[in-house]
């Protein structure tokens, strides 16, 4: 299973399972600048829609680098790397078009292999969504034969995007995501005997969709891909994600899912027992039952050579020249950059936040010598919504403990919870952690390992940090991150070395 990483890196996140219920991440192909270079991007571009094919002794994987989000126009660059294992090396990569997001590729039994992707159009009175396109492509050079076939609009319930296409039995299907990537998410499925059309869309309605149950624990559902298990057996991986209270946040962002699904006696892709909705648990047939998942837990000591995998960070392919695990074995050094709203240089290394409470911790030693320098935890959904609880520095204080938000300001305009008071400290070491809590945040510190947590008089808004927050609802997409930083707006670069890392889910 291939997923998007959009502004982080490395690009793509493959994980893999035997048994479709335990997931282990295997790979990240897009791990060198020659592969993905996304410096400056805006939020929530970068990486779209990767698709995953195998094909011939060769897996294929398509995707899409955004390079513009608001407005009109869209820049949709589309391209091919191909691999004879999962875990690579992968080749340059093809550029294949630019004519809209979401390709992938379609092997056919007669040898011969289709790209899909959908059309933006950017033209007055029109839907920005146009259409599904299909083109032959050439796997000798990865290169697209004959001209592109609008193959689909999309049925009733519009913005039709997310495309892929197999082929079982008699017919050709065509699974695509509509409605949106909000609440009007659904998957559709429409069906055809000829691979370029007419293709017809179920008359049932949408595969699955939250659209029209609000109170669903799973919402945002859509961009559906099927997988055959072998005899009758069928699932789809999709997209959704999980409200936290009636307001519905989603501070993980956009999640993976799994559903069963059959093939009827007419010949439709459908979920069992006329179900709509995405299931809240896999295998969801009623004489299974699914493994109950475990809490994700880890402390890092940072005492290997490179970086664990649990790890990504902002844009920047050059990670080694701003994070070093060997200048001093034991720790973790971060050399400070850019500020926390830069999208081209900042120096944060982080984890996904998994579940809405658990707790992070750290331990750095950072010797700031002027207020431009900061080191710290970060909560970070992106340039505009984080909490920053850092040590720097106050001229008439000296070494400081702070916190600084942006709570979904478009501006970039900070919050300070603390307001203008600063917590002075008198040690070089600082143990820092935060509570998660769903809808808020508790941040702790102490000075030495025998002392107790001191808790700070502030409550962190964790709403700010979901994808409804800012901005148009439903636009952004990452979830929320928790990790180790440092910045140096004075350009000198100061260090900070962080001696442990953990992540702990709390239920």
């Amino acid at each position: 299973m291939a997923t998007s990483t959009f502004e982080w890196f490395p690009g793509i996140q493959v994980h893999r399972s035997n048994d479709l219920i335990e997931w282990v991440l295997i790979a990240r192909p897009l791990d060198e600048k020659r592969l993905l270079d996304i410096v400056g991007v805006p939020d929530s571009c970068g990486v779209w829609a990767p698709c995953l094919s195998f094909s011939s002794g060769l897996f294929y994987l398509a995707y899409t680098v955004v390079k513009r989000f608001d407005g009109h126009f869209k820049d949709t660059h589309n391209y091919v790397t191909t691999s004879p294992h999962i875990t690579g090396p992968w080749s340059d990569p093809v550029h294949i078009n630019s004519s809209g997001f979401d390709p992938s590729i379609f092997h056919d039994t007669d040898g011969r292999s289709w790209w899909l992707n959908m059309i933006w159009d950017h033209r007055p009175d029109r839907t920005p969504f146009h259409g599904i396109v299909l083109q032959e492509l050439d796997r000798s050079d990865l290169q697209l034969k004959g001209e592109p076939t609008l193959i689909s609009q999309g049925s009733d319930i519009g913005l039709v995007e997310g495309p892929h296409l197999y082929r079982l039995g008699d017919y050709y299907y065509l699974m695509v995501a509509e409605g949106g990537t909000g609440y009007g998410h659904a998957i559709s499925v429409a069906r055809s005997r000829s691979i370029n059309g007419p293709y017809v869309f179920d008359p049932q309605g949408p595969l699955m969709t939250s659209r029209a149950h609000t109170q669903w624990p799973l919402q945002r559902s859509g961009h559906g891909s099927l997988v055959h298990l072998g005899d009758d057996d069928y699932a789809i991986s999709f997209l959704c994600s999980r409200r936290t209270n009636a307001l519905q946040h989603s501070p993980m962002g956009r999640e993976s899912g799994l559903a069963n699904v059959v093939l009827t006696d007419d010949q439709w892709i459908r979920q069992p027992n006329g179900e709509t909705r995405p299931p809240l648990c896999f295998p969801n047939a009623n004489e299974r039952t699914a493994t109950p998942t475990r809490a994700r837990a880890f402390c890092d000591a940072f005492d290997t050579q490179t970086l664990s995998s649990n790890y990504q960070w902002l844009r920047d392919s050059e990670s080694n020249s701003w994070c070093s695990l060997t200048a001093r074995p034991g720790f973790l050094r971060i050399t400070g950059r850019e500020s926390p709203g830069s999208v081209f240089k900042q120096s944060l290394i982080a984890t996904r936040m998994t579940d809405w409470n658990c707790a992070v911790e750290t331990c750095l030693e950072f010797t700031p010598r002027h207020f431009q320098s900061l080191a710290g935890l970060m909560i970070y959904y992106n340039s505009t919504k984080f909490h920053y609880v850092h040590v720097t520095h106050d001229p008439a204080l000296g070494q400081v403990l702070s916190v600084v938000s942006c709570l979904a300001d478009e501006h970039l305009l900070n919050d300070y919870p603390l307001g203008s008071e600063c917590i002075s400290l008198t040690t070089e070491t600082t143990f820092l952690r935060c509570e998660i809590k769903a809808s808020y945040a508790e941040v702790f510190y102490k000075e030495t390992y025998e002392a107790q947590w001191t808790k700070l008089p502030v409550r962190l808004d964790m709403t700010c940090l979901t994808d409804q927050a800012g901005q148009v609802s439903g636009e952004q997409f990452t979830g929320t991150f928790v990790g180790l930083a440092a910045h140096d707006l004075s350009g000198q670069a100061a260090t900070a070395d962080f001696a442990y890392f953990s992540y702990t889910e709390e239920h």
